[in-house]
């Protein structure tokens, strides 16, 4: 483990850090940013295993010199855990193993970053005189694959037969269902902390998310298909679909999300021990193939697409019902996704990063296109 705390800086009220881990990942790197913005210490927790996330940590430790912190370290390592955890006012556990199909090829691994890391950062704020909130980034994997939603098939896209899910989207009562490894162990660790809340007093939130896109995202095929197909696309490169391309999710801007998160713990004392369901909702829900028309339309030229075999796990519909999380955490109307999809893209073009690579996913093996 290595760390780049500084020691020296002078006693100020409340330099507790915030503890991000994954912080140096998509989301987590745009959560640092948000509390470094708002006067926060940032510690950041993060193995950089994943190709390119060290750019999201370079570019944190040039806005932020005195306000970001990291520690080089994996959520399996308790002790390395426990002493990240030891200072933090809040905790936010983005750190995970995200694909699904990575689940598949090791399943032991994901048990041991998704359960095990989750239950050593849980059982190190256990062990606090104080209670420090805690809120975790769940899936929506944790409902199954929803294939007793009856489905039609509508200009490129499936969406509900039942009117009343068209309508608002899947809530928080879908019982859950754990599909694939992955959906295993991310419902587990969503199970633990919330039990934690319950069982322990530890004021804990989980969202449930949908696809989140955005700045600082290193689409690959495993993990975040909206910026994938975006690296693809602007650098001429075919992309994998796997089914039919007309599955649909609701796609979030990550300042939407980044902003649900920082109201979470604003309001941890109402909200702890809940669970929500946070996405672009029906009006941002787009299928593969939408997408697709529309980054072409973005980039003036056609997009080459490839379809092979559905994945395991795979959902054919997935839009979340965020009525609960607007209603509680008082969240904003959601970015509009053809609005967001086109900043992103320029955002793409101006600052193109690593994850453009057209082997890079592909050598590890065949990956689904949603996550």
């Amino acid at each position: 483990m290595k760390s780049d705390r500084h020691s020296g800086a002078p006693a100020i009220l409340d330099r507790r850090p915030v503890l991000v881990t994954g912080g140096a990942g998509f989301i987590g790197s745009n959560l640092a940013d948000r509390f470094a913005n708002e006067g926060h210490d940032v510690l950041v927790f993060d193995r950089l295993a994943r190709p390119g996330v060290e750019r999201n940590l370079d570019w944190l430790r040039k806005r932020h010199p005195d306000r970001v912190s990291a520690i080089i370290g994996d959520v399996r390592d308790e002790e390395a855990v426990t002493k990240a955890a030891s200072e933090a006012k809040a905790v936010f556990h983005m750190a995970a193993q995200v694909a699904v199909t990575t689940s598949l090829v090791d399943p032991r691994e994901d048990f041991e970053v998704n359960i095990r890391g989750t239950l050593n950062l849980l059982d190190a704020l256990r062990r606090r005189s104080e209670p420090v909130p805690l809120i975790f980034a769940s899936t929506n994997k944790v409902y199954g694959d929803l294939a007793d939603i009856a489905l039609d098939k509508r200009d490129d896209a499936y969406v509900p037969h039942d009117p009343a899910i068209r309508r608002t989207g899947i809530g928080e009562r879908r019982p859950l269902h754990f599909h694939t490894p992955y959906g295993c162990s991310k419902g587990a660790a969503d199970q633990y902390v919330l039990d934690y809340a319950r069982s322990f007093g530890i004021p804990t939130c989980v969202f449930r998310m949908s696809c989140i896109y955005g700045q600082r995202q290193m689409g690959t095929e495993d993990q975040g298909w909206v910026a994938h197909f975006l690296i693809r696309a602007l650098n001429g490169q075919p992309i994998s679909i796997y089914g039919d391309g007309c599955q649909v999710r609701d796609v979030l801007d990550i300042s939407d999300a980044v902003d649900a998160y920082a109201r979470a713990w604003k309001n941890i004392a109402a909200v702890q021990g809940r669970a929500f369901n946070l996405g672009g909702g029906p009006d941002n829900a787009i299928s593969l193939r939408q997408l697709l028309a529309h980054i072409q339309d973005i980039i003036g030229r056609p997009v080459e697409a490839s379809y092979s075999d559905w994945r395991a796990g795979d959902q054919r519909y997935y839009v979340s019902d965020t009525h609960l999380a607007a209603q509680d955490l008082g969240l904003k109307p959601p970015t509009p996704w053809r609005k967001g999809v086109a900043a992103l893209a320029q955002w793409l073009q101006e600052e193109p990063h690593p994850a453009a690579s057209a082997s890079q996913g592909t050598q590890r093996r065949r990956a689904e296109a949603v996550s």
